[in-house]
């Protein structure tokens, strides 16, 4: 109990919550031959639950109980069960949190299943190993980003898919990319963005929608053109002991990026609401020509009344590649699970190619098995959505590349110094020099 205490007291400390007195038996409630499983996406519950079906079928005597809650609830009562011993046996974890769970001792290895790096996408086993070596999680899907667009409104400004899919920019004057937001920008008066009088305070339509400052990912506001620059997150590739946001090509991007939202082609920082203005939604609103935003949105964006929309690859940078973030997430067994065996059989039921296959055919999401991804383009295509702007990067293709979320220590730490950093540059035009001291910070704390 007492290493239970010290680790439960620090869960609330890094994460910000109240500790509450004692600690409740793990999984109260439940059958002992019930696993517990929670998830946030609902669009993906139904598909899960033919796995939950398929599974029961093979191991009698086993029942999987799904609980879905929305993306804030979800991570709140998540911390709040691993402090009072509630938690669930089983959880869709994120690499954004990863890190901070690993080393607060709350996750099971899964050394044990047979889980082969080699049996999924390039480098979504590899990312769910602590720095023990150990593995915490199993490959569940992985997204990619790209660029959402009104067809109409691309077809009104002259611009054919073929142009958009391949722009190109650079931090100077932007290339081609920023001349086709700025001519998709549209003023009051009718006026595009690359005509003369075009007024940046009276902007009816913006070239480009936003989804906020980017905290410290940047996973679909910057981060395709900081990588697409040559830079990277950290020292290393994973569990990385230095941040490098106080880099002179990571700031410059980074000023010229929110700079297009000064020149009025980019929604600005008071348009975005990360509950019910998000980038997507100006889109729908017409506010907004186009998008960046990740496959999981997929199916949003193609159901939009009365809008078609189209996708095009990422913008090609100095680096001469065009890049995207490739996260993935991964479903983890709790170090209190009530049911651990059970737990672990699930969880080696949900990594398998039988199940991703499933989760693949109803078209949401793309698995992290080939056989699964395969499954949900076929299953997209029977929809009428061309998903190749995702999936291109995955391939292997010449002149693409894609990279990770940053997986580091004290994740929540980095969270907390860079979101108001990036927010205070977009909104209030704060120097990105400011960036050298936020770095200083973060990097003390991985010193410790």
């Amino acid at each position: 109990m007492r290493t239970r205490m010290r680790t439960v007291t620090a869960l609330a400390g890094a994460l910000g919550l109240s500790l509450v007195s004692g600690c409740a038996q793990e999984g109260a409630g439940t059958s002992a031959n019930t696993v517990t499983y929670w998830l946030w996406d609902a669009n993906q519950q139904p598909a899960y639950e033919a796995c939950a079906k398929d599974f029961e079928q093979q191991h009698p005597g086993l029942t999987v109980k799904i609980t879905q809650l929305g993306w804030d609830d979800y991570w709140t009562k998540l911390t709040a069960s691993f402090i009072a011993g509630t938690e669930p046996d089983v959880f869709t974890d994120h690499i954004q949190k990863f890190g901070q769970f690993a080393d607060l001792e709350v996750l099971e290895p899964l050394d044990d299943l047979g889980i082969e790096d080699a049996d999924y996408q390039p480098g979504l086993g590899a990312n769910w190993r602590g720095r023990d070596g150990r593995r915490y999680g199993a490959p569940k899907d992985w997204d990619t980003v790209a660029l959402f667009y009104n067809r109409e409104l691309a077809r009104e400004a002259g611009l054919t898919a073929g142009q958009l899919n391949d722009l190109s920019w650079n931090p100077e004057d932007g290339g081609t990319f920023e001349k086709a937001v700025a001519h998709l920008t549209v003023d009051g008066e009718g006026r595009r963005g690359d005509e003369p009088g075009f007024d940046k305070n009276d902007v009816k339509v913006y070239g480009l929608a936003t989804n906020g400052g980017g905290d410290g990912d940047g996973q679909t506001q910057w981060s395709t053109f900081t990588a697409s620059a040559g830079w990277t997150y950290t020292d290393r590739e994973r569990w990385g002991t230095k941040y490098r946001y106080d880099s002179k090509t990571f700031q410059s991007v980074v000023a010229w990026y929110f700079g297009l939202a000064e020149k009025g082609y980019m929604a600005p920082f008071s348009d975005y609401n990360s509950q019910s203005n998000q980038a997507n939604t100006q889109v729908a609103a017409g506010k907004a020509a186009a998008a960046f935003d990740g496959a999981w949105m997929i199916s949003s964006y193609d159901g939009f009344k009365g809008l078609d929309i189209g996708t095009a690859v990422t913008p090609a940078g100095p680096s001469g590649k065009r890049a995207t973030m490739m996260n993935g997430l991964a479903d983890s067994v709790t170090r209190n699970a009530r049911n651990k065996a059970g737990a672990e059989k699930w969880v080696a039921y949900l990594a398998s190619d039988e199940c991703q296959r499933t989760v693949g055919s109803y078209g949401i999401v793309f698995p992290a098995t080939p056989g699964g991804t395969k499954a949900a383009v076929a299953a997209y295509e029977k929809k009428g959505i061309d998903v190749g702007a995702f999936t291109e990067p995955v391939a292997d293709k010449e002149g693409f590349t894609t990279f990770s979320y940053p997986i580091t220590d004290y994740a929540a730490d980095v969270y907390a110094l860079m979101h108001p950093a990036m927010q205070d540059i977009f909104a209030n035009g704060a120097s990105v020099s400011g960036l050298d001291r936020t770095n200083s910070q973060i990097n003390l704390i991985l010193d410790q």
